[in-house]
């Protein structure tokens, strides 16, 4: 094809506009899209699915080339059938191109508007990753997924989610956002937090599997469950946060209040460990990344709602900051800490923040 170029991720053999973006968010152009940074989001949609005991029907509702449906049909073996739908009339020639190059016979290509594609037929696997915020979407995401299928849900609006457009995140999501070292999982708590509220509308509920923020994106996986019981019990999760940037204080409350006035937010877990311990991230196309963030994910401490920086203590106490993991080791002594995933400074625990604070005072320097 004719302004085209041929690239290998994972196992897969692609075909991709010869200009497309390759990192950041990126831009859309005359062509169809393909970002190249977004291969490590392709390559958790791998690991994650291999990690599945039973087969699957897969849509990837938003495919633009296929890249992510094909390497799901290529590379995972559970799926039996994989759904690449666009509804930009220009992409079903690169989505065929791509199946035919791998020589798939468990894929098709489809253009039809996804409110369409979910209103006709359903999916074990819905996959939403649009270009901007997916809330225009979730309830069709919701009406095309299986009875206890999986949803898994891109968000790449990533300054509203954390705070540095206010406005606009209240506007789309109904809550308002934290600005500061929580800013960024605090985001995805707000996309998990609407996902939950849409699926309680249809008497469902949600249980997190995987859930993280990378690069420019958010991203959260979630097996739905059924029946109303299961819709309370995921609404029941849901909190709203005080932060006090002058006394570094974090605290949350099941109901809005005076002190607690941001949010809404999820406030349950945001991995499931059991499925987190069967992904492998052997044969993707960076398996160095995804071994990492494995290991982050699957440590990290999960019944704390948000998180701290090493830097924010700096900061506060006018003192150097320590190595990280020294310092996370030595929270253990006292208590349960963590590396936290969204940034490499930032941290989980338990404990109480005048003993966090103790101790960051009393670290050898």
């Amino acid at each position: 094809m004719s302004g085209t170029a041929e690239i290998i991720e994972g196992k897969t053999r692609l075909i991709v506009p010869s200009e497309h973006s390759k990192g950041g968010p990126g831009k859309i152009t005359g062509s169809v899209f393909f970002n190249e940074q977004m291969s490590f989001n392709r390559d958790v949609s791998v690991m994650f699915l291999r990690a599945l005991s039973n087969d699957v029907t897969v849509a990837d509702a938003m495919a633009a080339t296929g890249a992510r449906a094909v390497r799901i049909a290529n590379e995972v073996a559970n799926a039996t059938e994989v759904t690449a739908n666009d509804v930009d009339p220009r992409t079903p020639e690169l989505i065929n191109g791509n199946i035919e190059l791998n020589n798939l016979t468990n894929c098709r290509s489809c253009n039809k508007d996804l409110h369409i594609l979910f209103s006709e037929s359903s999916y074990d696997y819905v996959d939403i990753d649009p270009f901007g915020s997916p809330v225009h979407f979730l309830q069709s995401a919701v009406r095309g997924c299986k009875k206890n299928g999986i949803l898994a849900i891109t968000a790449t609006d990533t300054a509203p989610l954390a705070g540095a457009h206010r406005v606009k995140c209240e506007r789309r999501y109904q809550s308002r956002p934290i600005r500061g070292p929580m800013c960024h999982e605090m985001g995805l708590r707000i996309l998990m937090c609407s996902l939950a509220k849409e699926l309680a509308k249809f008497d469902r509920g949600m249980e997190p599997m995987l859930s993280f923020y990378a690069d420019h994106y958010f991203r959260a996986y979630v097996r739905v469950t059924e029946g109303a019981k299961n819709a309370d019990k995921t609404l029941s999760k849901i909190i709203f946060m005080n932060y006090d940037k002058d006394t570094l204080e974090r605290s949350y409350s099941s109901e809005a209040d005076k002190e607690h006035k941001y949010g809404p937010f999820w406030g349950g877990n945001l991995h499931s460990s059991s499925h987190l311990s069967m992904m492998s991230p052997d044969s993707v196309a960076n398996e160095k990344r995804c071994a990492k963030s494995l290991d982050i994910w699957r440590n990290e401490l999960d019944t704390v709602p948000y998180i701290y920086d090493i830097s924010e203590f700096s900061s506060f106490l006018k003192i150097s900051p320590p190595p990280i993991g020294d310092f996370i080791d030595s929270l253990n002594t006292i208590g349960n800490a963590s590396r936290s995933h969204v940034f490499p400074t930032s941290f989980k625990t338990d404990i109480e923040l005048k003993d966090i604070i103790s101790a960051y005072k009393e670290f050898p320097r």
